[in-house]
């Protein structure tokens, strides 16, 4: 049994903090290190956390005793960093959403790690919320009966500024639309409520801002449990205030035989309606002080206790390519003009292909 598990993080960016802060708070858990390309977050990083940062992370690889490392680098960059980190260090791997871009990348990781003999662990932390798993049990146990409709709605605002912060923004290379950005976590919390999807049609559109992806997206699902499905995202709710004081809108609806499910809240994180039993919307809700974060404390305890003690982790590497292969068929519908069925595990024309001054701009390479 190993006694205590030692985490290291590359990116140190905003998301940095929901990751070292319930590191630094376990008992037998280490945070050892940090790198990050830009001398500011790393300078940050240092004076909060009180752990060496480097610029180039095989050095910190190299230099430290590391057991487990986060991948919380640019989407477009994922798998790359997650295959480097597992193939020349034989580390274990948490990758932030989403787990890659283009559906053909997983199976790569996928390799990589069964040769290594290590594990992938995707971040899908809204799985953990009281208001889900109040509604799956419910609907696993056959209390809600049967689905007839699941819905996704999440209206956000997302203005050019915000896609301006980084050139990676935006792109089909490194980041992807609204759909992979702001919609993946609600995209996976439909599956992993309602199972399946069989097929999928779609449109997508850039609307209100200057970038290569979409902004606004409607899809049109058929479960295999035959349920029906729709999703629609967008970033492109206006005035800007919205997104100044985060007066958004996400919400999950399930119409079933015995009664009517919404889960609402930035992280859905409230139980807002549940008409077959009223006492449980209050029950179930959750306030949270900011969208990220309350999630990855149980998720990250639970990668501490698969590698520990090999209790094997609630959110495995096949659970978090679900959202990966929807992702893709949505777009594929949409570029394609069809039904796309998952079975034919497509990926999309443009989601995650490379661009190389991109890529060139945020690979690190080996110190010689």
């Amino acid at each position: 049994m190993m006694n205590t598990v030692r985490f290291a993080i590359i990116g140190c960016g905003r998301i940095a903090n929901f990751h070292a802060d319930p590191i630094v708070q376990m008992e037998d858990v280490e945070l050892v290190a940090a790198s990050d390309l830009i001398l500011e977050r790393r300078q940050a990083f240092n004076d909060k956390y009180h752990v060496p940062t480097y610029e180039n992370y095989h050095t910190m690889l190299q230099q430290e005793n590391i057991d487990v490392v986060c991948i919380l680098t640019p989407n477009g960059m994922h798998p790359a960093h997650a295959i480097d980190v597992i193939s020349r260090y034989q580390k274990h791997v948490v990758v932030e959403k989403p787990l890659a871009l283009a559906w053909e990348d997983l199976g790569k990781m996928k390799k990589a790690a069964d040769r290594a003999g290590v594990k992938i662990f995707p971040i899908y932390q809204n799985r953990y919320n009281k208001a889900v798993q109040k509604v799956r049990a419910d609907l696993q146990s056959g209390h809600l009966g049967k689905v007839a409709l699941g819905t996704v709605r999440q209206r956000w605002c997302r203005p050019q500024r915000y896609y301006d912060l980084s050139s990676w923004r935006g792109t089909w290379a490194m980041d992807g639309g609204a759909l992979v950005t702001q919609g993946i976590h609600f995209i996976d919390l439909l599956q992993y409520l309602l199972g399946d999807v069989e097929s999928v049609v779609a449109n997508i559109a850039t609307q209100l801002v200057d970038v290569e992806v979409e902004d606004t997206a409607v899809a049109i699902l058929k479960f295999k449990t035959g349920a029906l499905g729709a999703i629609e995202i967008t970033t492109a709710a206006r005035p800007n205030i919205v997104y100044e004081n985060k007066l958004e809108e996400a919400s999950i609806s399930i119409l079933s035989e015995y009664g009517m499910s919404i889960i609402t809240g930035i992280a859905a994180n409230e139980l807002s309606t549940y008409t077959s039993d009223l006492e449980a919307t209050k029950a179930h809700t959750e306030k949270f002080n900011h969208a990220y974060g309350t999630g990855h404390i149980p998720l990250l305890r639970d990668v501490v206790a698969d590698i520990r003690h090999g209790i094997p982790h609630p959110i495995s590497f096949e659970d978090g390519i679900g959202a990966i292969r929807l992702l893709n068929a949505i777009y594929r519908s949409a570029e394609d003009g069809r039904e796309v069925y998952l079975s034919e595990e497509l990926t999309s024309h443009n989601l995650g292909h490379p661009d190389q001054k991109l890529i060139d701009e945020y690979t690190v390479f080996p110190e010689k």
